[in-house]
């Protein structure tokens, strides 16, 4: 059984919570894109440029943190979270200045790691990139344990 969405639109981006039936916990946070692929992100066929999918991810992933009270100044001084593994399967071209949409999502949490979940949709709602990029949490350099707020957020137990 699919449990309706709510949608929440910021600064042009929608934030997306999956309604859960376990009224203690809110939803796992999660970003949504909608963009026209721009001529920076085109390659000299007029389609996206592969390794311009990761900052767009990327991008993502700064807006989730933010959402959840991580921005990344704050992260950046007492923790470090180098990407550690990156998938991507293209399956469809996304074209020069063609609408898409970008889902970005908790997909798993680990110990020390936590792995996202990315699906690109084309205009006519076609799933045309998906992937993971996982990233591993660092203090002093070295893995430690995903701090319990952080956690807590990311499983949508708020911030």
């Amino acid at each position: 059984m699919r449990l309706p969405k709510e949608s929440h639109c910021i600064a042009g981006l929608s934030l997306l919570f999956e309604r859960s039936s376990n009224l203690t916990q809110m939803p796992a946070p999660s970003i949504e894109f909608k963009r026209r692929l721009r001529w920076a992100d085109a390659d000299a066929a007029g389609r996206l440029h592969f390794p311009r999918i990761f900052e767009i991810v990327e991008e993502a992933e700064g807006e989730l943190m933010r959402e959840i009270a991580w921005p990344l100044d704050v992260r950046r001084k007492d923790y470090d979270f180098p990407r550690v593994h990156l998938e991507c399967k293209f399956k469809r071209i996304i074209a020069l200045d063609a609408p898409y949409r970008l889902l970005f999502t908790i997909g798993k949490l680990g110990h020390t790691s936590i792995r996202y979940d990315y699906q690109v949709f084309d205009e006519g709602e076609e799933l045309a990139i998906e992937g993971t990029m996982t990233v591993v949490v660092l203090r002093d350099g070295k893995p430690t344990e995903i701090p319990t707020a952080l956690r807590v957020a990311l499983v949508g137990g708020g911030t």
